[in-house]
């Protein structure tokens, strides 16, 4: 159970990367302020993962793959995940995308819906279309360790 709900919680994550990787070549962000600062820090990004969250359980397509995850602590991952991507103050202490998503079947469609349940959240949440692209393009990445 506590392999599923970490897996899922980096499912999320590549979900939201494989987004924003679109976004990469954007402009640098301003000297000085991080991205975590620009998105409000910790409060702002436990607000969006509450929202993305909510999406995903929402949303008929994925939502079975986390009925048996622990919530909380899916948060809790996605929270430090995303905090630590973004210059903040948080250590993620979970496995590596690759490992914990071998065997899954993960597909693109899996991943696809995810990446939209995130960008719904920052949408609704009013996150500015540069900030939204930098998180995204943050987490692109992990997609070739999580889709099979």
């Amino acid at each position: 159970m506590l392999r599923t709900a970490h897996t899922l919680v980096q499912l999320a994550l590549v979900i939201v990367a494989t987004g924003l990787a679109a976004c990469a070549g954007m402009d640098a962000p301003p000297a000085g302020k991080s991205l975590y600062d620009r998105l409000g820090g910790k409060p702002a990004i436990s607000a969006v993962v509450d929202e993305f969250v909510a999406n995903v359980a929402a949303d008929t397509r994925i939502n079975a793959r986390f009925a048996t995850t622990d919530i909380a602590r899916l948060k809790g991952h996605l929270v430090d995940q995303v905090c630590m991507a973004t210059g903040g103050p948080c250590q993620y202490k979970g496995r590596d995308m690759k490992t914990t998503h071998a065997g899954m079947r993960i597909t693109n469609d899996d991943f696809g819906a995810l990446v939209e349940d995130l960008v719904a959240a920052l949408d609704r949440l009013k996150v500015p279309a540069k900030e939204k692209g930098e998180l995204l393009g943050l987490l692109g990445p992990m997609k070739k360790d999580i889709v099979e």
